[in-house]
């Protein structure tokens, strides 16, 4: 969001069209300020948020609001309970694709999205058992796919393969 969300810290900046990109507004970390976005008709309250990856990797995300009124720890609380059903659409969409049903019916698209449903109840007991996300689950299951098909494709070529 942050490199092509544009954003003005005053009213006046706004209807002077002077958009900046919020990654380069003056916001301080954890501290909700008052901000226009483009295309809104009203300041919604914008919190710039630092972290730190398991990788050890750092990085920031905004995070809006326009009920103005909510204490920090309120907004927090909900923005948690809010990006676990995110995940979860994500998780469905990427890993289980339940939007690439090629069914035409209504039968056949109910069937497609509880076969995805499923899916995605075996990838959550395998992420507790493995201790591994969807997404890193998908890739070892891809990255060992590759592997086996590269082993085949020199088994058919009769060549040695580093």
């Amino acid at each position: 969001m942050q490199r092509t969300r544009l954003g003005a810290l005053s009213e006046a900046e706004r209807k002077a069209g002077n958009w900046t990109r919020i990654d380069e507004l003056k916001i301080p970390n954890n501290k909700p300020v008052e901000v226009w976005l483009k295309d809104l008709e009203f300041p919604v309250l914008l919190t710039k948020q630092l972290f730190t990856n398991k990788d050890e990797t750092r990085g920031y995300r905004f995070l809006a609001r326009n009920e103005l009124n909510l204490t920090d720890d309120q907004f927090t609380t909900i923005y948690k309970k809010r990006w676990s059903v995110e995940e979860y659409h994500k998780s469905l969409k990427q890993n289980v694709s339940v939007g690439k049903s090629p069914t035409r019916t209504e039968k056949t698209q109910r069937n497609h999205l509880y076969a995805s449903m499923l899916g995605y109840i075996k990838l959550e007991k395998l992420k507790f058992a493995n201790k591994m996300n969807h997404f890193a689950m998908k890739t070892k299951i891809y990255n060992q796919a590759l592997k086996a098909a590269f082993k085949e494709l020199c088994n058919l070529k009769s060549i040695a393969c580093a």
